[in-house]
């Protein structure tokens, strides 16, 4: 598993307590527009992440931030100037 799919595997399993419509997860999957999140859920998502990755994301970074795939990116962008 390359690291982009490790990233992506763990994002997915940090969103799921937020997919209550429990759709499939896929990389081009809009974080909040189809899985119906609202802003402050994908605040305490984004939060999550910030935790579990030990990382900083900023919101104008985070409000270009659609897909799961994009954060993804964002993520392992994060992730090597740390």
């Amino acid at each position: 598993m390359s690291a982009s799919e490790d990233t992506f595997s763990t994002l997915c399993q940090l969103l799921e307590p937020f997919n209550t419509a429990k759709i499939g997860l896929k990389p081009e999957t809009d974080i909040s527009a189809d899985l119906n999140i609202d802003s402050v859920s994908v605040m305490d998502f984004v939060m999550e992440v910030e935790d579990h990755f030990n990382i900083d994301i900023p919101l104008n970074v985070l409000s270009e931030t659609r897909s799961i795939a994009d954060l993804v990116k964002v993520v392992e962008g994060r992730l090597a100037k740390v």
